[in-house]
């Protein structure tokens, strides 16, 4: 092709000849690639109008895409080291801004957002507010500066800016945790969306989907992720904005959803205050408290309750076996008693749950709060509604702290950032990735809003042999994503009765607004799209961290080029294994997941990055130990508080215990980064100053311009 030239390994319209040649290039398979995935869904939607079934639907949309995908990496295949990490450094600005995109938003951007703002009304904004600002963390003290230094990793810079392998070990540690906690909420979101798709066991969507992330990365490195990311973000966003559209159009004529959100939400309050109000959702409400107290009353001796639970099942099944009852009936009855906890141990463990979960629905709204209320509590309410109210903002505060400081270090993001030509370049990139996130983060909240408009407008009432397909489809794709009950036996869907999880908000929204099936489809297949562009920067994140910064900078650095790429291949297969492994357990919920991994890059590379480009005081010894004592602090509090972390680590003693000032275990990073920053310049001013040298370049990266004029 006219002014390509070929790079190692392969590469064809991806390889690179002059920076003007090579982007018109960019821009003409990128048009046509849009073209025909606009084409492609026109296409199947007809073809669904004759008849094509939903599951062939969801299987051609599936393996269309990850084919995309696989061809892209193929086309991308290097054994080139520049190429493989860093792209070549040569990405346009505006491709690298879309890459960040696809990079940035994943399964908890795409699929977990809208619904956490759905079912947490105004909380839900902290994420928005979190993740966006932090890109202006990214632009003003990082991404300029790093690209300046040159280096290939994070660790890379580390272990050059702090004079030594001690900082890049850790460096390299802490990557790994927080992209291994991050890359597992992916692969739990493809997952999800795999087995929605396809039909197929969640357990087994996710090692399917596993191939989609895999054959990018391992082909091809930064060189395949980048471009495949371009290409998945163009579904993404296509995917998200065409059912929110739509429902804006349906609901209310205006096909601008971001401006017609303030309307719909004085809908949706009026429309709250109306099921606050009714009978019957106070009838489920009741029913759900009585259900709490009885199991409150059987933990006061488990022992003796659940004999008496055996006794009485036992009793049940001899009665049904002697009344010749119905197969079915004995059935029931069998299970009910093979059901039970096998000791008191165990039962207390399920009934402590279940009270807790009966607890959470015996509120108003299905326990949610008010969409528009600010926070929790009343700041002119008695002490307890004033105590509530003031944690609620404290959390609510170091979330967004948490989540804009951990989007300013996350090593997978930061990395995109040496993919471009120059630091100018750098810039405008952090400016283009803001305008692309800009796009999906503006509209989430609108969609939140006209999602919940049309549940309590069009479900809310409806009969439940009436109720539409999408129901019964998602709840056996996982009952704990989408379950229903009539609870209190009216035959009448109420609010109450349905157990709703954010992460299938989206992934829903074209069947609740009634749209196509092939909708779906192409909004399962950009939540797809945004799972695998984030699982392959962050598996590649930790291959690299594990090839480049341990065993070629560490252990082997006469190691060749293409020994140390095969090594990088290798370590990502096994890390992805082991991630998907982990995912198929289902540990933790995708925003917690995403979350923890945001509090780990904060608390542990902020502080040692920060202060190593501006403060060319800072040791060795100084970053060290910062980042172990932010990373420890930070490990330690979400082991004491998060539910699943307990387990793991046995600990009994009470949550509330455990707490520090109310602050919830998704903000545990609020502690760590301020003793990092503590440690990093206590330590450095008690240990002798870095080399001259390596004070100069940290001023030379700061203020390039004045060396001349030194000269």
């Amino acid at each position: 092709m006219a002014g390509m030239t070929p790079s190692s390994g392969g590469g064809g319209v991806f390889s690179a000849g002059s920076s003007k040649a090579f982007q018109k290039q960019l821009n003409k398979v990128y048009g046509f690639y849009t073209g025909g995935f606009l084409a492609f869904i026109v296409v199947l939607a007809v073809l669904e109008q004759m008849g094509l079934p939903q599951s062939w639907i969801g299987l051609i949309f599936l393996f269309a895409t990850v084919a995309l995908y696989a061809g892209i990496g193929i086309m991308s295949r290097t054994t080139d080291a520049a190429e493989y990490y860093v792209a070549g450094r040569r990405v346009p600005a505006i491709y690298n801004g879309m890459a960040v995109g696809a990079d940035w938003m994943s399964a908890a951007s795409f699929i977990g957002m809208a619904g956490t703002l759905y079912l947490t009304g105004y909380g839900g904004l902290a994420f928005i507010m979190g993740w966006t600002g932090g890109y202006c963390l990214v632009a003003l003290f990082l991404a300029p500066y790093l690209r300046k230094f040159g280096q290939f990793t994070i660790p890379d810079f580390l272990g050059a800016r702090y004079e030594g392998n001690l900082p890049r070990l850790i460096g390299i540690f802490a990557a790994i945790l927080c992209s291994f906690t991050y890359v597992v909420a992916q692969i739990l979101g493809v997952g999800v969306i795999t087995a929605r798709l396809t039909g197929l066991a969640f357990e087994i969507g996710v090692f399917v989907g596993l191939g989609g992330i895999l054959v990018c990365s391992f082909l091809g490195g930064m060189r395949a992720v980048t471009w495949t990311q371009v290409a998945q973000y163009i579904i993404l966003i296509i995917a998200y904005l065409v059912p929110v559209v739509w429902l804006s159009v349906k609901q209310t004529g205006v096909p601008v959803p971001q401006a017609v959100y303030g309307f719909q939400l004085q809908k949706v309050t009026a429309a709250e205050q109306k099921l606050i109000d009714d009978p019957k959702e106070k009838e489920v409400i009741a029913i759900f408290k009585q259900r709490a107290d009885a199991l409150g009353e059987k933990l006061k001796d488990p022992a003796a309750a659940l004999a008496a639970d055996r006794q009485a099942a036992q009793a049940k099944l001899d009665e049904l076996k002697a009344a010749n009852a119905p197969v079915a009936e004995v059935q029931a009855a069998e299970k009910l008693l093979r059901d039970l906890p096998a000791d008191a141990a165990a039962a207390k463990t399920k009934w402590t749950a279940d009270k807790t979960a009966n607890e959470a629905r015996a509120k108003p709204l299905a326990g949610m709060p008010r969409h528009a209320q600010v926070f929790a509590g009343d700041p002119k309410g008695d002490e307890a509604a004033q105590k509530t109210f003031d944690t609620s903002r404290r959390n609510f505060l170091a979330l967004v702290f948490c989540l804009m400081v951990g989007t300013a270090a996350l090593p997978h993001i930061l990395m995109r950032y040496y993919t471009t030509p120059s630091v100018r370049e750098a810039r405008r990139s952090v400016t283009w990735s803001l305008f692309f996130i800009f796009l999906l983060y503006f509209t989430a909240p609108a969609l939140a809003v006209l999602v919940k408009y049309e549940v309590f407008s069009g479900l809310v009432g409806t009969p439940f042999d009436q109720l539409p397909a999408w129901i019964a489809a998602w709840n056996k794709v996982d009952p704990a994503l989408l379950s229903v009950a009539d609870v209190n036996g009216d035959g009448i869907f109420q609010l109450g009765e349905m157990k709703i999880g954010g992460d299938i908000i989206v992934l829903a929204t074209p069947a609740i607004g009634g749209l196509p099936y092939v909708i779906s489809g192409m909004v399962a297949a950009g939540g797809l799209a945004a799972a695998l562009s984030t699982a392959d920067g962050l598996l590649l994140t930790i291959a690299n961290a594990l090839s480049h910064d341990l065993y070629y900078k560490m252990l082997d650095p006469n190691a060749s080029t293409a020994r140390r790429v095969s090594v990088s291949k290798a370590l990502l297969l096994v890390v992805a294994l082991i991630a998907a492994w982990v995912a198929s357990q289902k540990p933790a919920d995708i925003l917690f997941l995403v979350s923890a991994a945001f509090s780990f890059a904060a608390a542990a590379f902020f502080p040692a990055l920060v202060l190593g480009i501006f403060w060319k005081r800072a040791t060795k010894w100084g970053a060290s130990l910062g980042m172990i004592a932010g990373l420890t602090v930070t490990f330690y509090y979400m082991a004491m508080t998060q539910p699943w972390l307990r387990g793991i680590f046995g600990v009994t003693s009470s949550v509330a215990d455990n707490t520090w000032w109310g602050i919830l275990p998704i903000a545990a990073g609020v502690f760590g980064v301020p003793l990092g920053f503590a440690v990093i310049i206590i330590v450095s001013l008690l240990t002798p100053a870095p080399k001259k040298e390596t004070q100069e370049l940290v001023e030379h990266v700061r203020y390039p311009d004045l060396k001349p004029a030194k000269a």
